[in-house]
């Protein structure tokens, strides 16, 4: 009978082969990585206990997946050997960790029971209410947050670093 921990690897395994199809025939690298990254956050989002999972079996066969479907795209992208280790980590750990603080927010709230947009509100009235000249950023975003999308946000992020290894390979 296996353990506690081998049978968390093995469903967090199933759930990432499940998440990470093959490329679309065609695709761009940087679509392929934003369809990734997309597909890992909704899986993250839908299972909140794979983000940590992943993150405690970094040699695990659902790790490696990852990992190879990412390394694939970075080096498609033309990104020079001794910098793809870099990329692929910064691409990684912006996939897993957002994903899995995201998660957690959203698990947060629900044993709460408390509803997303109330809780965004309410921390968008105490945000605006800070010292202006203190916190003039924050109250600056005080009205962003009240209405943001994660996923938006994410993906924002994503295509970030997508530009910044774009505009590196042109240097």
């Amino acid at each position: 009978m296996p353990n506690k921990g081998e049978l968390l690897t093995a469903a967090c395994d199933a759930i990432i082969a499940r998440t990470l199809k093959g490329p679309p025939v065609g695709a761009t690298p940087q679509a392929v990585i934003r369809t990734l990254a997309l597909d890992m956050f909704d899986a993250i989002d839908a299972h909140p206990w794979v983000g940590s999972a992943l993150t405690r079996a970094p040699g695990q066969l659902s790790m490696v997946r990852i990992l190879e479907c990412i390394g694939r795209q970075v080096s498609a992208l033309g990104v020079p050997d001794e910098e793809q280790w870099a990329t692929v980590g910064a691409l990684l750990n912006y996939i897993l960790g957002v994903g899995a603080q995201n998660a957690a927010n959203g698990q947060l709230g629900r044993t709460r029971g408390i509803d997303r947009s109330d809780f965004l509100d309410a921390v968008a009235t105490t945000w605006s209410q800070l010292d202006p000249d203190a916190y003039a950023f924050t109250r600056s975003m005080a009205a962003h947050l009240r209405g943001h999308d994660d996923r938006n946000d994410f993906i924002a992020g994503i295509d970030l670093i997508l530009s910044g290894i774009e505009a590196s390979r042109r240097l």
